[in-house]
């Protein structure tokens, strides 16, 4: 069953961030090489939760598919490129997925294999990516904060996060809910942000090319923030 990773690695230091953006021509090179993987995308950042244009110098991210999940979790957690990522990193977090539902092309290629598998009572992972027409950057961006905020003040997101390959022009978005009915709470609302853009995107034709895909989270390995953002939150009193 192909297993979807993303990867993602925290950089503190002046020297290990000038490290990181080489890497986005560097690791180029060695990502193809690597045994069982299908699909690689690297991705980097903007800041706060990503979900600005200004690029993010501290947080990159590696997305790839493989075979199934062993093999995902030996190369993610043994390669040498990853082992260098780790090591590098002050920080690193890899979440294991399989695609449950995508539509949509990634660079023309339709990377995700589709598994049946029930997430009625599980927690959920969205990722879109959209390929922005030039004409309608300042548009586009002028929206993404406001689903940023609303997302943010939602009590049920696990985790968020606002990726890229271009800056402006390929935007990831890539966010985990505790269930279906959470997310499509979120996602449906029709007065709010995520809905009125969504008919902006529609009515405006703002990409050139766009993919939605949900994943069922097969588990992880590493740290966000100090622990991992699946764990269970303690209730707040």
């Amino acid at each position: 069953m192909q297993t979807v990773t993303l990867s993602f690695f925290r950089f503190r230091s002046v020297t290990a961030r000038v490290w990181a953006f080489a890497m986005m021509g560097g690791a180029r090179l060695a990502l193809p090489r690597i045994p069982g993987i299908e699909f690689w995308k690297l991705c980097g950042s903007g800041t706060g939760d990503g979900f600005t244009p200004v690029p993010n110098t501290a947080v990159y991210a590696i997305l790839a598919a493989w075979p199934d999940l062993g093999t995902a979790r030996t190369r993610t957690g043994h390669h040498r490129l990853y082992r260098w990522y780790q090591r590098w990193s002050s920080e690193h977090w890899t979440v294991f997925l399989s695609a449950i539902s995508s539509r949509g092309a990634w660079a023309g290629t339709e990377p995700f294999e589709i598994h049946k598998i029930d997430q009625s009572a599980g927690p959920i992972a969205i990722l879109t990516r959209a390929t922005v027409k030039p004409s309608i950057v300042v548009q586009f961006w002028n929206r993404v904060p406001g689903i940023s905020a609303v997302i943010s003040a939602d009590p049920n997101v696990l985790f968020k996060i606002g990726i890229g390959e271009v800056p402006l022009l390929h935007q990831v978005t890539f966010s985990i809910w505790p269930d279906v009915t959470t997310m499509a709470a979120f996602a449906r609302d029709p007065v709010g942000p995520h809905a009125r853009a969504i008919t902006a995107v529609r009515n405006g034709q703002w990409f050139k090319e766009e993919l939605y895909a949900r994943f069922a989270i097969l588990g992880d390995s590493g740290s966000w923030g100090g622990g991992s953002p699946l764990a269970p939150k303690e209730p707040q009193r």
